[in-house]
């Protein structure tokens, strides 16, 4: 089954927990605190297998969460760092954070690698928070949260070249005599359910890879039809050749066929109008081709090539493999994203960084502090020590929550609430 998109969730692993512990030997008075920091949890990394071609590894799996670092240990050990979590992508996979919408990582070459969610730190060990005025501090860190987040992955093939063109206009049937692939070939609408690959071979030794991609229809950029499923496959390819039922075999308008495919492809992007693209009157064999490329010939008032060629016959297919293959020497590498999406992606995170904490009023009349520094400081404190209970209400103090929940109206003995867990607000 070819699967070319899903949703995953990853999380990266948990910092190991800091040791609160103390030395203890013959010899040694006051032998101070000795206890290490906890390891380094580990990432969710996706890295890309050559071999892979589709994403039906994730139609099973959906969940992948890397283990936590290992806890520190008397004497200043420091625990030890996890390994990271190596998840097998195909090339063409675009990962997708399905929160924001932020493009983390297009990965597209074999061997490249993304981090999709990374570990948390590991806590530090109680001799880290020595100071003169406090040299046997009882305090120490849990590990930090790991990321988490749910992903989009979308399989956008690495093509050269894409064959569009409504249903059984003989796409399919053109890429079986061209290469050595073998698609399904029928007489009857959308018998291609998934994109196929072939690589051609010109006569003067010239390679590249050619996409039948499934029928369109009109209405697909709105998800009519099968072929709003793999539009995307499209945006990759340099070269668009548009194949065309010249015979009419169906008694539709060559013409109008063309100009419905051109409206999908801008309908859906607009940049895709910006790729080169030769047109392929196909079926030439049949009655009644020669009178209707003669009229499509008239209608078109654009400066764009056509071929007249019969896919099964083999009629003309030299020549257009050796156009295409010209086009593609000067065809440029076209981004997948507006660079509008990357200014998005910035101000996404300034405005994470501006505001380090929010509060609001429950619908049970509790104020309710939120935000992502303010919850990870939470986590990593360790609530059954009482120095790191006076540690953690110093730094709220210092990021200013309590004089926001002053200005909110906040009184003495009212409960406050961080994540589930509640507290009273002391004057």
């Amino acid at each position: 089954m070819f699967v070319d998109k899903v949703k995953i969730y990853a999380k990266g692993g948990d910092g190991g927990n800091g040791q609160v512990s103390y030395r203890r030997e013959k010899y040694v008075p006051d032998g101070g605190p000795a206890g290490g920091d906890g390891g380094r949890g580990a990432s969710v990394v996706f890295i890309v297998e050559e071999g892979l071609r589709t994403l039906m590894d994730f139609r099973y799996n959906r969940h992948f969460k890397a283990p936590k670092g290992e806890n520190g240990r008397p004497k200043n050990q420091h625990g030890a760092n996890a390994d990271d979590m190596i998840v097998k992508v195909p090339p063409g996979t675009t990962v997708v954070d399905e929160l924001t919408g932020q493009i983390l990582a297009d990965l597209t070459e074999a061997g490249q690698q993304a981090v999709i969610a990374k570990g948390g730190r590991g806590g530090r060990g109680n001799s880290r928070f020595a100071t003169p005025a406090n040299p046997a501090p009882d305090t120490a860190e849990n590990g930090e949260p790991g990321q988490e987040r749910e992903v989009v992955l979308e399989l956008k093939l690495l093509a050269d070249v894409g064959l569009v063109g409504f249903p059984s206009v003989g796409k399919s049937t053109l890429l079986s005599v061209v290469s050595a692939a073998k698609p399904k070939i029928g007489d009857y609408h959308f018998t291609t359910l998934a994109p196929n690959l072939g690589v051609v071979e010109t006569a003067d030794h010239r390679s590249f890879v050619m996409a039948d991609l499934p029928g369109l229809i009109e209405g697909a950029h709105e998800g009519v039809g099968l072929g709003h499923q793999f539009l995307r496959h499209i945006e990759r390819t340099r070269v668009i050749v548009h194949v065309i039922d010249m015979a009419a075999i169906e008694d539709r308008d060559p013409y109008q066929d063309y100009l419905s495919i051109q409206d999908e492809l801008k309908q859906y992007n607009l940049r895709l109008t910006e790729r080169p693209k030769l047109i392929v009157a196909n079926k030439m064999d049949m009655p009644g081709a020669e009178e209707h490329l003669e009229l499509f010939k008239e209608q078109l008032d654009e400066d764009t090539l056509i071929f007249p060629v019969s896919a099964l016959t083999k009629h003309g297919l030299k020549g257009l493999l050796q156009k295409i293959a010209d086009e593609l020497e000067d065809a440029p590498e076209f981004p997948l994203y507006e660079e509008a999406e990357e200014e998005t992606r910035v101000l996404y995170k300034h405005e994470k960084r501006k505001d380090p904490f929010i509060i609001i009023r429950g619908d049970d009349g509790v104020y309710e502090v939120s935000g992502v520094e303010l919850e990870r400081l939470f986590k990593m404190t360790d609530f059954q020590r009482e120095e790191s209970i006076r540690r953690f209400a110093r730094q709220l103090r210092k990021m200013g929550v309590d004089a926001a929940l002053r200005e909110r109206g906040a009184q003495n003995g009212e409960l406050i609430r961080i994540l589930n867990y509640e507290f009273e607000f002391i004057e």
